[in-house]
């Protein structure tokens, strides 16, 4: 079942992740044209708020891919001293805190975008700029984060006490 659970999260947080580098691209060419424009004094109307938004889709994208391939920062100078058990036991609190956190983020992410969509919140700048999608994908990504750290989970029980891949070659 974990398995069957883990090939349905993958391609979605990876698509997350794609959609998180259209979008520092995006943020990228907008920035060097915004630079370019204030050099003969026509600035790119807009650049600001959408570079804003943007960022929380590279952000938020990338979590569950991050966590899918065991790249978030930890210890290691600590995790690597410790047994197996004790390494488990730092697996499961580490899952069950984020879980916590972002199970939390996400709740007031949610009470944000739905107050977003009911006021039709926009950007103040030059160009108004919806914030409704920045909203909605704090929500996605977060929650594609907190699914895959109960998978975590739920294989760190399952594995208790085992050493992990990383530890037998």
């Amino acid at each position: 079942m974990l398995d069957r659970a883990q090939r349905i999260i993958e391609p979605m947080a990876f698509l997350a992740v794609l959609l998180g580098g259209v979008g520092l691209m995006i943020s990228m060419f907008l920035g060097m044209g915004d630079v370019i424009g204030s050099l003969f004094n026509k600035p790119l109307p807009g650049a600001l708020e959408v570079t804003e938004s943007t960022m929380v889709l590279i952000v938020f994208g990338g979590l569950a891919y991050a966590q899918i391939r065991q790249r978030h920062l930890r210890v290691e100078l600590a995790y690597l001293q410790a047994g197996p058990k004790l390494r488990s036991v730092m697996d499961i609190v580490a899952s069950l805190s984020g879980i916590v956190f972002f199970g939390l983020l996400t709740w007031q992410a949610y009470n944000e975008a739905l107050f977003s969509y009911q006021i039709g919140e926009a950007t103040s700048g030059l160009v108004s700029f919806p914030l409704l999608p920045a909203r909605i994908a704090v929500v996605l990504g977060a929650g594609l984060y907190i699914v895959q750290l109960c998978l975590d989970l739920l294989k760190d029980f399952a594995t208790f006490g085992q050493p992990k891949d990383f530890e037998l070659g």
